[in-house]
C-alpha cells in the first residue's frame, strides 16, 4: 500500500513534539474491524469519557450506510484545508486523502488522550508531533479479512484478494505496539482495548513530568 504522511504545522510558532496527552493509534488491515473495537469501548469508558476524545477523521469518500462516521471533502477541499493548516496529519492509503482535525492539538495540550484510525505507515509521524503515542494494531488472520471485506460490497472478491495482497507485501513492524486479535467475539477485543484506554488516561496524568 503507497501512502504518504504529512505533518502539518498549523501552529508551527509552538514547541513540537507536543509533550502533554497520550495518542492511543489504532491501526491494521482493512476488514479486522477497527472501527467494531473502538466503538465498544467508546460506550463502556464511563467516567473516562470526559478525558478521552476519538477524533473523527475527514476522508475523501462519501459516508457508507453503516460505515465510520467522517466528515467528507472532494479532494480541491482537502487540499484547501491541509493547505490552511485545518489538519494536525494528512495521507494518502487507497487512492484517498485522510486527515486529522487541528483540534486534536488541543485535546493533547490539555493532557488529554487522542484516540483514532490511522495507517500503521503514519505512526513515526505521529510521534514526531506528539511525544506519547500508543500504537494498537487490530488484526485478524487472512481467511477472516477476506470473508468480512466481501459482504462489505465495495469491492469484487479479485479486488478483495489484491488489498489483501498489497497489505501483506507492505506489512509494517511497529514498535511497543498492543496487538489486539478481532478474530473471535468482539468483547474480547474490545476489552483489550478497553484496557489500553485506561492505560492511556492514567499515563496522560503523569506524562508530562517525564
Amino acid at each position: 500500500m503507497m501512502v504518504s504522511a504529512s505533518i502539518e504545522r498549523a501552529q508551527a510558532q509552538e514547541p513540537f513534539p507536543i509533550r502533554q496527552g497520550v495518542f492511543v493509534a489504532v491501526a491494521g488491515p482493512s476488514g479486522a474491524g477497527k472501527d467494531s473495537v473502538m466503538d465498544y469501548a467508546r460506550q463502556r469508558l464511563g467516567g473516562l469519557a470526559r478525558e478521552i476524545v476519538f477524533a473523527r477523521r475527514v476522508i475523501t469518500r462519501p459516508m457508507d450506510a453503516g460505515g465510520e462516521e467522517h466528515d467528507t471533502l472532494d479532494e480541491a477541499a482537502f487540499e484547501r484545508g491541509r493547505a490552511a493548516g485545518c489538519f494536525a496529519l494528512s495521507w494518502r492509503a487507497n487512492g484517498l486523502s485522510y486527515a486529522l482535525p487541528a483540534e486534536i492539538d488541543g485535546t493533547m495540550r490539555s493532557g488529554g488522550v487522542a484516540v483514532a484510525n490511522v495507517s500503521r505507515a503514519v505512526i513515526p509521524a505521529l510521534r514526531e508531533r506528539y511525544a506519547h503515542v500508543l500504537p494498537v494494531i487490530v488484526t485478524a488472520p487472512p481467511e477472516v479479512l477476506a470473508d468480512r471485506l466481501s459482504r462489505r460490497g465495495r469491492e469484487t472478491r479479485e479486488e478483495v484478494l489484491a488489498r489483501l495482497a498489497r497489505g501483506a507485501d507492505s506489512e509494517l513492524k511497529v514498535e511497543d505496539a498492543t496487538l489486539i486479535d478481532n478474530s473471535g467475539p468482539l468483547e474480547v477485543a474490545g476489552e483489550r482495548f478497553l484496557a489500553v484506554l485506561r492505560k492511556a488516561a492514567a499515563w496522560s496524568d503523569v506524562c508530562d513530568m517525564v
